[in-house]
């Protein structure tokens, strides 16, 4: 018995004495995501890149937004979001202690103002992330009129319209074949 007591007080301490102190963490571990909206462009790649359907984006044509939310309660840490943000506006942390009263507690939202289509007046993607476009090509030193004129045209009109240039693309060559070989 005095071997063993001896063995244990020779040995030091093996547990923390975590909540007393913090806990140390690895560099890489994978916590909470941390969400800045001012950075974001509400491109909905993160809600799409989502495999436990933890982030959402939900459009709301009566108050003129989009909303991005997050649930904490869903979330698997899987960093996925994190990799697919082109403006790094989400970011996993090292905080993993998560435990709240009340599970409204758990959402994180951000609302994202609708840029509406200059032809039919009807919302199809955030203000934010048009004109995020538009200062990316007004810096390579494109020209910006004839560019804002189809970013700020929807889908369903440019088709109408023929704004998406398929003129320029031909596949007609790539799909005849020689026949008489």
């Amino acid at each position: 018995m005095l071997k063993f007591i001896r063995k244990v007080l020779n040995t030091g301490k093996v547990t923390v004495a975590y909540p007393a102190e913090p806990l140390p963490v690895d560099a890489n571990f994978r916590g909470k995501p941390e969400y800045q909206p001012e950075q974001c462009i509400a491109c909905g790649a993160c809600a799409n890149a989502c495999p436990s359907n933890a982030l959402t984006m939900a459009t709301d044509s009566e108050k003129g937004v989009i909303r991005w939310q997050l649930f904490l309660g869903r979330c698997i840490f899987c960093a996925r979001c994190e990799e697919v943000c082109p403006t790094a506006a989400i970011r996993l942390s090292r905080q993993f202690e998560l435990a709240v009263w009340r599970k409204e507690d758990l959402f994180e939202r951000a609302d994202f103002k609708l840029c509406y289509c200059r032809q039919c007046h009807k919302p199809y993607a955030a203000q934010k992330e048009i004109d995020y476009t538009l200062a990316l090509l007004e810096i390579s030193g494109e020209q910006q009129g004839y560019y804002q004129r189809q970013l700020e045209t929807c889908p369903a009109c440019k088709q109408q319209q023929n704004l998406t240039q398929a003129d320029r693309i031909d596949i007609g060559r790539h799909l005849t074949r020689e026949v008489n070989r």
